[in-house]
């Protein structure tokens, strides 16, 4: 078996280590939204998270809320458009400002994703990383060990409703 060189290097490769299991979280995430029903890929529910919480917001306050780039933000929420989750109008008090919104299709898929959706990866992930109270690089090999095993998708309330 090849040796785990970025799970090796410990501290000096942390940052690709977490993309590493971010970018594992995600993929399995995915799966239980396909699982489930939804058509929408991981990363674009943040922004619909962020909206439903805090209403129509600008693409810079998303970018913000989301933590990414503005141009990230732009390409999500362009995508999110086309699949008709948001809309984007400009504001009322000032022209010069667009807001995204969710529509009608986008408010109903927060709510069933508030239903069934985020609760399964919630306990999922709760129950991937357990007790975990050891040292920062022994946490995260329990949990890649932990991915290993069984991903995301095996983990959790595996009780499904239907989406509507």
């Amino acid at each position: 078996m090849v040796e785990d060189i970025v799970k090796s290097l410990g501290f000096l490769c942390l940052g690709s280590r977490f993309r590493r299991i971010g970018e594992r979280l995600q993929a399995d995430t995915q799966q239980i939204i396909e699982e489930l029903g939804v058509s929408i890929q991981s990363a674009h529910y943040p922004f619909l998270a962020a909206i439903d919480r805090a209403g129509p917001l600008t693409i810079g306050e998303l970018a913000q809320a989301v933590g990414i780039t503005q141009p990230g933000a732009t390409r999500s929420v362009s995508q999110l458009l086309e699949q008709g989750y948001v809309d984007m109008q400009a504001s009322a008090k000032d022209q010069r400002r667009r807001l995204v919104s969710l529509t009608p299709n986008g408010q109903e898929l927060v709510d069933y994703s508030k239903r069934s959706v985020w609760p399964r990866v919630e306990q999922a992930v709760t129950e991937l990383c357990g007790d975990i109270s050891r040292p920062l690089l022994e946490q995260l090999a329990a949990i890649e060990d932990g991915l290993a095993e069984a991903p995301l998708v095996r983990r959790g309330n595996r009780d499904k409703e239907q989406k509507p």
